[in-house]
């Protein structure tokens, strides 16, 4: 049988990185459920910041 010749990514990952990600969204979940006003107001920055960005790349190569 003939090797591969595409490399083969190793995807399956370790125990910490998901554990990482599943504490990541617990504690976001945490926020948005004990403090859902400035959930609201971290999400609508994040939104400018967004805009901001699309507008200077619409400049940049508009």
């Amino acid at each position: 049988m003939a090797k591969n010749p595409y490399p083969v990514m190793n995807t399956g990952g370790g125990l910490l990185p998901k554990l990482l990600g599943l504490l990541t969204l617990i504690a976001v979940v945490v926020l948005v459920i004990k403090y859902p006003t400035d959930a609201a107001r971290w999400v609508r920055g994040l939104g400018t910041v967004i805009d901001g960005l699309v507008a200077f790349f619409r400049a940049l190569f508009g």
